[in-house]
């Protein structure tokens, strides 16, 4: 969709993504274009959206926005461009993220940086930018965390990221009661999704996992909420992962 383009009519939600062109972000744009919402998705590489919005089919239905989460002004941008394009934003969907894989002893420091950059700092930016259209609109807030943020791995700076967003969520949430507006925390489990691309083994460690739409399947059961209720912290794990 381009700039120019006039507003997208529709009596559904809008939510915006980030992170949404792989894993458990796509998967939450597949769900929600399937229930006939709208959706922007954000990610660092428009080549990389453009093909995977050619992918879907949505149409004026999806709007594709490239965006470095950790920059404000991009993802203020990001914001304004699915106002323009959809005439409101009722939900967003924090979900862009990534692990170092490894841990105090042999990691690399400037990793570390822009992973907490991306895992907890994108996701305050997000809350900032899209609050006032979230407020108005008696939206929801989704911050995709993970079970690494409420048991810690040792040493790991992924889990270190993780905890800092599932406080993040709980900051948030005490920020906004009384607004109409509804935080929720999603922490899953191990998912075999690209995340785990970067570990040693290229691969999800041995054991069960789940799919990247197990998790969509929470987090848009917790964006579908009815008004006035408000589900605060959802941890999802596959059957048989002990931590």
């Amino acid at each position: 969709m381009s700039s120019g383009q006039q507003v997208v009519n529709g009596d559904g939600p809008v939510t915006l993504v980030t992170g949404g062109a792989s894993g458990i972000g796509a998967a939450t744009v597949r769900r929600l274009l399937a229930d006939g919402q709208r959706v922007t998705v954000t990610g660092r590489d428009q080549a990389k959206l453009d093909a995977f919005a050619a992918e879907l089919g949505a149409g004026e239905a999806l709007l594709a926005v490239a965006a470095d989460t950790t920059d404000y002004a991009a993802v203020r941008a990001a914001v304004e461009a699915t106002v323009k394009a959809f005439g409101r934003l009722d939900r967003v969907v924090a979900n862009a993220g990534f692990s170092t894989h490894d841990n105090l002893a042999d990691g690399d420091p400037e990793q570390w940086r822009e992973m907490l950059l991306v895992n907890v700092l994108g996701p305050a930016l997000l809350v900032k930018a899209a609050l006032p259209e979230l407020t108005a609109n008696g939206g929801r807030i989704v911050l995709v965390g993970s079970t690494a943020g409420i048991k810690n791995t040792p040493g790991n700076m992924y889990s270190v990221s993780k905890s800092a967003l599932t406080s993040l969520a709980e900051n948030t949430r005490v920020l906004v009661t009384g607004s109409g507006v509804g935080v929720t925390l999603i922490a899953p489990g191990r998912v075999a999704t690209p995340f785990w691309s970067g570990h040693p083994q290229g691969a999800a460690p041995q054991g069960p996992v789940m799919t990247a739409e197990n998790v969509a399947d929470a987090i848009t059961w917790a964006l579908g909420q009815p008004t006035g209720v408000e589900v605060n912290s959802v941890v999802v794990r596959p059957a048989g992962q002990v931590h």
